[in-house]
């Protein structure tokens, strides 16, 4: 099994990419998902971010409110490292576990949905390919303002947060142009999806984990029998 980066920018279409390969039958993992989780109530994670943010970060029934929170990290970009070091070790375990379940059911790639991709880079190295979901910046403006109601000053300081798209396009092995048509966006991902199916890279990386386990089991017997005479 190999590894897809799949990732974007906020409003550039990342979701309606990702819905899209999951129809087509696609393992998703999803960052933002696995984020939520990790910072349910009483979780390690919780437990740091209460710590360093307080209790005014909370909602009524005690879970984080990810609005007020965001609202925070947005004007400042050392309490959104602050909280990428709290909350991304959490985030990678958990998929990693993830990671290992679809291996063992055997299924040739499994597709990080990550939205910090590239700012992050810690799970780069593992990826065999990267796909951005580019729009242009004009296009994407007007997508966030219309999709959470907020200012023009509000949704170019969260744009302004992140790494530029065109800097991610110029980085990923693959670029899903998303500032035409929705049946546009999907052409393009069924020919991304057939390119994947058709690799053969999980045979290699299949046969290393074989070999790797055999040799494992190989060793262990001759330490057996060493013991044993």
């Amino acid at each position: 099994m190999f590894l897809v980066g799949l990732t974007g920018g906020i409003a550039s279409g990342k979701s309606t990419v990702s819905s899209q390969l999951r129809e087509l039958g696609c393992p998703i993992i999803d960052a933002d998902v696995v984020a939520r989780k990790v910072v349910e109530p009483h979780s390690p994670a919780y437990r740091l971010v209460v710590q360093h943010f307080g209790q005014e970060v909370l909602l009524e029934n005690g879970e984080i409110d990810r609005q007020k929170l965001g609202h925070i990290i947005f004007s400042s970009p050392e309490k959104r490292r602050l909280l990428n070091s709290i909350t991304h070790p959490e985030i990678h375990k958990a998929m990693l576990k993830q990671i290992l379940l679809y291996f063992i059911r055997g299924y040739r790639f499994v597709v990080l949905d990550v939205p910090l991709l590239f700012e992050t880079r810690r799970l780069t190295r593992f990826l065999n390919h990267t796909v951005v979901v580019y729009c242009d910046p004009a296009t994407q403006l007007a997508r966030l303002m219309h999709r959470d109601g907020l200012s023009q000053e509000e949704a170019e300081q969260r744009i302004a947060a992140q790494m530029p798209l065109n800097e991610k396009r110029g980085l990923a092995s693959h670029v899903i142009e998303n500032s035409g048509s929705r049946e546009d966006t999907h052409r393009q991902v069924f020919k991304l999806h057939t390119k994947l199916e058709d690799s053969m890279e999980f045979l290699f990386v299949r046969a290393i984990v074989v070999a790797a386990v055999a040799g494992l089991g190989g060793l262990f017997l001759y330490t057996v029998r060493l013991l044993a005479s």
